[in-house]
This record gives structure tokens, C-alpha cells and sequence, in this order.
């Protein structure tokens, strides 16, 4: 008997994938041996038997030896374009306490040419203990150099005397969004710069990379990524105008290694020209990468004092949203949503999360095609009122589960410290708005943790970092399932993207973006998940990754 014709491609396969066991997540064949590309697409899903079907004089047949094929896993929060300058430098994301980063400064500053600058990524407040971030903790360990050190969340850094002196910072500054420079009693700058203004004045006094720099670190991440099994990435930035060209010039010569979708951010101040140019620019695409989306900040991180919480953090602070007027970010929205533009929001604290879900409730009840049109990044910190609010208003949810590896279970650490016990306890609730009937989407946010899919799938489910099981989980009744954590990098992934009727699912028609793993993501213990080899990584019908069995 011929195999059906939905197993039929319509000519010869460019690649037939064998020997695998296959977790489509179709909910029509939930499991498959056999898998044959054609043309960037899934032609056929079928057994051993259908694969003679298949083939061709050029057909290349690739036996998996028994790895598990899933949908190509994507992460739905990261920075590549923004990462490969930001992640420059001294790596301190190993730093512990105050004496091994002086150690790590002082080492690394007799590598430092006279006129140069000592940059830095990755530290952890928590490093500095119950000290206030300060210049005065470094300056010896520096040697005269000027120094940029940015911490792990991302939204503040560390600058030297000398690096204020060269960026004109002598004092306090205002600021039309949510940041400062912080001073101390005499109005002295202390070198700890909250958010992205404040860190923005320093960046001109610095020296930048090259664009032929810039490319070649982001293909080399981009190949690491899809070495660690990656096929997409949804792209929270596009600070840089020429983005697209530097995307398009790398396409010129060949594939990018992963799939990304690009979000450019909306900052407070805008008017109707800058959303309609938001508007415009979503045409903008490329074979595996295009503009689809618009990033808004609702607020800005805990330990920085700037997430928006609806009663103050133990230092008082975390009162204010990252918009001065949060009307006029919820202008902004409807602006972008009358026009069909897709929106994420990072919301850390409890203010800032009702704040969007009250924005995108004020559209009415969800219109045809409108569900999930807005997603909210990060959701630290939830009380149980806001969660059914998720599924009913059709706003998905995008969390980073190794974020958890900056807290700890005895909330000992500056984040629990910051915002107590009570809110400590509604960390990261992953698992509560799967239940609620949110969709879920799991993501890096690579610099600020490790970008492999990977351990993003085996903190899903430990609540903490894989390989140590003696450290308590976090909040552990968030953890998800095997399944769930692998649905937040596929089909849920797809459907905050509005992808859902061609990714995150292995069908016919389907993209052909594949991840084959050495062990049944679903299944196995999350302790091996964490380190399984990755057999191949497929983007578009392309290899972007093979190993050597």
C-alpha cells in the first residue's frame, strides 16, 4: 500500500532525518521515526517504512543513532545584538564577594594598554554583600584605569573616577525615563550608574568595536547557540539603526545560524512619528531573521531599586514606573496595537505587570487575531489576582527560569532582601500560570544568564542550577513538567510569536527547524538534560550543527 498523502513530499526530500524517536507536539501524530525536508519545510512526517518514498539521487539521509528529534527550540528572550557589546571584557559572572572581584580587577588590569579601558560583564550584586555599590570599593585595585563594569541584570554598572571624569558625569542628572546616577550626601557621584541613560553616558567616552568586529562576534555566538541546539531567538532589542544591515550583510554571504526575531525598543518621550516609524519598520526582513515586534520597559530591575512594586522595597524605593506617565505607555501600546504590531513589556514587579494586563484589558475583550498580540517579560513577582488575567485577556507570559540562579531558597540574597519574605515566596511562578491557562514562554535573556536551551529546560524543572543538587530550589512548586518546559521552547514560543501555524511543532508544512538531542528532553532526568549532547541543530533546512558520532 503507498503511504498516505500527507506523508508524500511533492518531489524528492533534500534531507530525510532517520533513527530518531520524534516528539512532533502535533497533537494529530504526537510521535514519528522518520522526518524528510524540502525546500527550508517539513514535506513528510511518517516511519521507517515511508522514507524509500522520499528519496532521491541528491537526497541526503541522515541517521540520527537513536537521538530524540523535537521542534527547533527557540529562546523567547535574548540580546545578541545588543549582548555582543554589552558581554565585552572581564566574564565576572564567577565573581562571589568584594575580594575576588578586586583580584579579577587587578589581574586583568596589567593587560590593559596605556589609554585603554577596563570593561567588565556579569557581576552579581550580591558580591558586594551588605555594601552599598561603590567606585571607592575598586578604585586601588585599578591602577589609574578607567573602568565600566556592567552587573548581571543588566540595567546598571559600575564606573572608575577616571570613567566618569572622561563621560563629563560630576553630579546628578535628570533623566526623562526611569534612571541616575547615583550620588552620595555631598552630591558626589558614587560610580553606580541605574539604568540605561545613566550607563549611556559613559558609552561615547568609550571605545566601540567595529562593525566588521561586531560580525564576526555575533556569527560566533550565533554558532554557539546553534551548537547548543538553538534554531530561533526572539530578539528583546535592536538598539542600533544599522541592525538590519548588518543582518542583511551576513545573509549576503550565506545562512544565519539561528532564526531571530527582532523586537526595537519604545522608550518614554515618543511621539506618533517615532510609534509610526515603529510601525514601518516591521516590514523590515531577511531569509531568517525580521523585525516583529516592539520592546517596552515598564520598569527596571529589583536590586536596582527600580522594579515598580505595589508597596515599597525594604530601602523604600521601587515606587515609580519606568515611564513617568504610565498613561502614556498605555498610549503607546494602543498606538502599536490599532496597527497590528506585536508588543512585549518588561514588568518585574507586581505595579508593573497589573499596569500592562489594566493597558491591554482597556483594548476591550480580545479581537480575532489579537490573542496573545502582547506579552509581558520577566514577572518576578506575581500575586495570585493577576494570574487568571494572563489566559483571559490572551497576554503570554515570557519567563527566564535561570534568573532563579541570583536568589536563593533562604532568601538570604540582595533580591528576596529587597523585596521581603512575603513577595519572595511568589518568585518567578512559572508553574501558576501554566495552571492558569497562560501560555508560557521560557527564554535566557542571554548576557544576563547562559543562553543554552539546555539549562533553561533543566531549571524549569530543578528551580535550581543543574549538577547541584545540593543547593535548595527556588520556590519549588513552580517547577514545570519535562513536557511543559519543553513546550515554552517550541509551540509556546510559536504561539507568542504568532508563529503557531508554521513552528513549534515537527508537520508538514511546518518549518523545518529541528533539534535533536541525545536524550528525551521529556523524560530524562533534568540533571542530564543539562548536559545531553546535541546530535544535530536544523534552521530552515540547513545544518547548523552536526556532531561527530
Amino acid at each position: 500500500m503507498p503511504p498516505s498523502p500527507s506523508r508524500v513530499p511533492l518531489a524528492a526530500a533534500d534531507t530525510i532525518l532517520v533513527g530518531a524517536r520524534v516528539r512532533t507536539l502535533d497533537p494529530d501524530r504526537p510521535r514519528a521515526g522518520a522526518v524528510a525536508l524540502k525546500d527550508g519545510r517539513i514535506a513528510a512526517v511518517g516511519d521507517a517504512a515511508d522514507v524509500r518514498h522520499w528519496r532521491g539521487a541528491a537526497t541526503e539521509v541522515i541517521d540520527l543513532a537513536g537521538a530524540t528529534l523535537v521542534p527547533g527550540l527557540t529562546d523567547g528572550h535574548s540580546h545578541p545584538l545588543w549582548g555582543v557589546e554589552m558581554a565585552t571584557g572581564l566574564d565576572l559572572t564567577a565573581v562571589r564577594d568584594l575580594a575576588g572581584l578586586r583580584a579579577e580587577l587587578a589581574a586583568a588590569v596589567r593587560e590593559v594598554p596605556r589609554g585603554g579601558w577596563l570593561t567588565g560583564w556579569g557581576l552579581d550584586h550580591n558580591a558586594f554583600g551588605d555594601r552599598p555599590i561603590h567606585r571607592d570599593l575598586i578604585e586601588d585595585a585599578l591602577g589609574g584605569a578607567p573602568a565600566f563594569l556592567r552587573l548581571y541584570d543588566g540595567h546598571s554598572a559600575l564606573a572608575s573616577g577616571r570613567a566618569l571624569k572622561a563621560a563629563g558625569i560630576t553630579g546628578p542628572r535628570d533623566f526623562a525615563q526611569r534612571a541616575s546616577v547615583v550620588c552620595d550626601d555631598v552630591g558626589r557621584p558614587t560610580g553606580h550608574l541605574v539604568e540605561h541613560a545613566a550607563m549611556n553616558l559613559v558609552l561615547p567616552a568609550m571605545p566601540r568595536p567595529s562593525s566588521a568586529h561586531r560580525r564576526l562576534r555575533l556569527l560566533g555566538l550565533l554558532r554557539e547557540m546553534a551548537a547548543a541546539g538553538l534554531t530561533g531567538a526572539h530578539v528583546m532589542d535592536m538598539e542600533d539603526a544599522d541592525a538590519p544591515e548588518l543582518l542583511a550583510g551576513i545573509e549576503a554571504d550565506g545562512h544565519l545560524p539561528v532564526r531571530l526575531r527582532l523586537a526595537p525598543w519604545c522608550m518614554p518621550g515618543i511621539d506618533a512619528d517615532g510609534l509610526d516609524h515603529l510601525v514601518a519598520l516591521q516590514r523590515r526582513a531577511g531569509r531568517h531573521w525580521r523585525i516583529g515586534g516592539v520592546k517596552f520597559f515598564m520598569d527596571g530591575t529589583v536590586e536596582g531599586g527600580t522594579a515598580w512594586l505595589e508597596r515599597p522595597d525594604c530601602h523604600g524605593q521601587g515606587t515609580d514606573a519606568f515611564w513617568p506617565d504610565p498613561a502614556a505607555y498605555t498610549h503607546a501600546v494602543h498606538h502599536l496595537d490599532r496597527a497590528g504590531v506585536r508588543t512585549a513589556t518588561h514588568a518585574i514587579g507586581d505595579a508593573a505587570v497589573r499596569h500592562v494586563l489594566d493597558t491591554v484589558e482597556l483594548l476591550g475583550d480580545p479581537r480575532p487575531g489579537a490573542r496573545h498580540r502582547h506579552r509581558i517579560e520577566h514577572i518576578e513577582t506575581v500575586p495570585d489576582a493577576q494570574l487568571p488575567r494572563f489566559a483571559r485577556l490572551g497576554v503570554a507570559a515570557s519567563m527566564q527560569p535561570t534568573h532563579t540562579h541570583y536568589t536563593r531558597a533562604d532568601h538570604t540574597d540582595a533580591w528576596s532582601r529587597r523585596v521581603g519574605a512575603e513577595r519572595a515566596g511568589r518568585a518567578w511562578r512559572c508553574r501558576d500560570l501554566r495552571d492558569a491557562g497562560a501560555v508560557l514562554v521560557l527564554g535566557s535573556d542571554w548576557p544576563i544568564a547562559h543562553h543554552d536551551p539546555r539549562q533553561v529546560l533543566a531549571t524549569a524543572r530543578l528551580r535550581r542550577p543543574a549538577g547541584c543538587p545540593e543547593v535548595a530550589p527556588v520556590t519549588p512548586g513552580q517547577a514545570l513538567t519535562g513536557l511543559q518546559a519543553l513546550e515554552g521552547l517550541t509551540a509556546h514560543a510559536a504561539l507568542a510569536a504568532g508563529e503557531e501555524a508554521e513552528a513549534g511543532r515537527i508537520a508538514p508544512g511546518f518549518r523545518a527547524d529541528l533539534t535533536a538531542l541525545a536524550v528525551d528532553p521529556v523524560t530524562a532526568p533534568a540533571d542530564e538534560v543539562a548536559t545531553a549532547p546535541v546530535r544535530l541543530t536544523v534552521t530552515g533546512g540547513h545544518l547548523t550543527h552536526r556532531a561527530t558520532l
